[in-house]
């Protein structure tokens, strides 16, 4: 190799160190960064943190006040995604799921020889009105390691309908549920709404509107 090509190789690799060198310090100090604002894709069931509490986790819309008027007929038809597992008449044999005769108000997990998982089984109480609408609305949210599969039914209509035809499913045996009941249902799950002034006016004070005799 004779200087002129040393030299050449010897430019050609010193010019790439330096552009290497200045590529550097334009993305260190002429690029910069941004953090995002909010989350690219909203999850569901969790408050963003501008909130300003802690995680919420979603719950199901209460559908008690619904239930004494909903649509029979249509939660029949809905059933019939539950029969590939289920059973619904009295004295109906189990399949990969518990037979479901008077399943509203029913013990959890109160079939003998029926293998329920450990979750369930442990759980305790009735499948009353509200214990039915969560399950119904997402089983895995509410029964911690089922084996139920069935992802929910998210409309609160077809909740209703669904438990609405349940109850039939014992003579009609099960009362409707009461008003102290609902009201309970709709305390617990529906979100708490604040008050607030409309726009132009000033918070009410104690004491405002009375008249003060002299």
């Amino acid at each position: 190799m004779n200087n002129m090509e040393f030299n050449k190789i010897f430019a050609a690799v010193l010019i790439a160190g330096i552009i290497a060198m200045f590529s550097g310090f334009i993305a260190k100090n002429i690029i910069h960064s941004h953090e995002m604002e909010e989350d690219a894709v909203a999850i569901a069931g969790i408050e963003g943190a501008s909130g300003g509490g802690p995680a919420k986790a979603a719950m199901p819309e209460p559908v008690l006040h619904l239930i004494a008027t909903a649509d029979v007929a249509q939660g029949e038809k809905l059933s019939k995604v539950c029969a590939a597992c289920h059973s619904f008449d009295n004295g109906g044999p189990n399949g990969v799921g518990p037979n479901l005769w008077g399943i509203v108000g029913a013990k959890k997990a109160h079939l003998d020889g029926f293998a329920y998982s450990d979750g369930l089984a442990g759980m305790g109480g009735n499948w009353d009105y509200a214990s039915l609408n969560k399950f119904l609305w997402k089983p895995k949210a509410y029964v911690d390691g089922t084996k139920m599969n069935f992802i929910g039914l998210k409309k609160p209509e077809d909740r209703a309908a669904v438990i609405a035809w349940l109850r039939t499913k014992a003579g009609s045996s099960a009362a409707l549920p009461s008003d102290s009941q609902i009201a309970a249902e709709k305390a617990e799950l529906e979100p708490e709404v604040s008050e607030a002034p409309a726009e132009g006016e000033a918070p009410a004070e104690e004491g405002a509107g009375e008249h003060h005799k002299g």
